[in-house]
């Protein structure tokens, strides 16, 4: 077999596809997604040698929040120009480091006391220890220098309107080229949880932008739309990324090959109704249930309708064996919750994970609410899973088999 790692991804004008990777915000819940991209690596390590690495197939791989640092891990270079992080080195690193950003405290009524005071005074954690471990990681590594390009969605506090990072835009625009570890700490920075975070950049004509950034998942908890439009944008610009690339029209849904992996959701518990969030004021839609129900709407509500909307479309064209989303909402209890990082509770994500490979592909029914099986010759996530590392395995190959077309301009 030969060596993935000796490729450097080439544009989609050679292909038949522009590939994409997305990974939803979920905080400690990012050892589902890892542990699924894990097994897609490993099938694209049996086609094409234990070298390859998920940045050498995707166009795109976009991230929100705990998503958005798997994404900058999985496209950071390290001193060989290789992916700083393999996928199976992911659950590793959130096995270690979880419970130091998520510090737990085993005394509950002394803990419940500091939860409460912490709310009233301040986010629950003060993001030191992640914002450390971010930097040591991703050091001075800035947006442009990823090994593919890269989608992460924040919100800007003080403008009142997401801000979106694309390695597209920082190779325009040097006030976008951030250094990576200011915009994971940036779209992590989840309301009530982790601080805010400001940081500016400096253009070439020595101006500074200031950004005041929270969480992505504000924007958008799944970010696939997000990277698609980004795509749709740079075709209408003509980035020479795409420009050749024929068959390709803004809006043909068909040349897309779209893997969307989510951190689970706990829709089936029921946790909240209309007449427990009636009696709610400021404080329950910030704490009922013991978790946060007014970002638990909003993250649930952009999973679902991304999902919806580009499900109905890939469908309409034929083209939905080339969309795969992954997401579990079975969970409940302690797994449903973005913090809370004890080890049993950490291997329960690692096994939902593993369990959610053997679950058939399903889509959301909105008017249930649901995940239900897509087609009952649709087969399990891990076969679907199989299917596209072949695809794009494929797609890698005949890229890599044709000498660049000449630019028609």
């Amino acid at each position: 077999m030969s060596s993935s790692g000796s490729f450097e991804l080439q544009p989609p004008i050679n292909g038949k596809f522009i590939t994409i990777l997305s990974i939803d915000g979920g905080g400690i819940r990012g050892l589902i997604p890892a542990t699924i991209l894990e097994y897609l690596e490993s099938q694209l390590q049996e086609l094409d040698g234990e070298d390859a690495r998920l940045a050498d197939y995707f166009d795109i791989i976009t991230g929100t929040s705990t998503g958005g640092l798997v994404t900058a891990m999985l496209t950071a270079p390290n001193k060989d120009n290789r992916p700083l992080f393999a996928a199976k080195d992911i659950k590793p690193f959130y096995l270690e480091h979880g419970p130091k950003i998520f510090p737990q405290n085993n005394m509950i009524l002394i803990g419940s006391i500091i939860k409460g005071w912490k709310f009233l005074t301040g986010p629950k954690y003060n993001g030191k220890y992640l914002h450390q471990v971010i930097k040591e990681k991703l050091g001075e590594t800035k947006l442009h220098e990823t090994l593919t390009n890269v989608v992460i969605p924040t919100f800007d506090i003080k403008n009142i309107q997401p801000t979106i990072f694309s390695t597209f835009e920082a190779q325009k625009h040097s006030i976008m080229d951030a250094k990576l570890s200011d915009i994971c700490i940036g779209t992590s920075a989840a309301p009530t949880y982790l601080p805010a975070h400001n940081f500016q950049t400096q253009n070439e004509d020595g101006k500074f932008h200031e950004f005041n950034l929270i969480d992505g998942a504000i924007a958008a908890n799944n970010p696939t739309f997000i990277a698609i439009s980004e795509v749709t944008k740079q075709i209408c610009e003509q980035n020479p990324y795409f420009k050749n690339f024929d068959e390709m029209k803004p809006t043909n849904y068909g040349k897309f090959l779209v893997i969307s992996i989510g951190t689970g959701s706990a829709k089936l518990e029921h946790k909240y109704d209309a007449k427990i969030a009636s009696k709610w004021g400021v404080f329950g839609w910030l704490t009922g249930g013991g978790s946060n129900p007014i970002i638990d709407a909003f993250a649930d509500a952009s999973d679902d309708m991304v999902d919806y909307h580009i499900s109905v479309v890939f469908q309409s064209i034929s083209s939905q064996k080339q969309y795969l989303r992954i997401q579990d909402d079975t969970l409940s209890g302690a797994d449903s919750s973005v913090d809370i990082s004890t080890k049993e509770n950490m291997d329960k994500l690692v096994e939902i994970g593993t369990n959610l490979l053997k679950k058939p592909v399903s889509r959301v029914n909105l008017t249930t609410g649901l995940f239900e099986q897509l087609d009952i010759n649709a087969g399990t996530n891990e076969e679907a899973l199989k299917r596209f590392a072949k695809l794009l395995s494929e797609e890698k190959r005949i890229r890599n088999s044709k000498p660049p077309p000449k630019d028609k301009s």
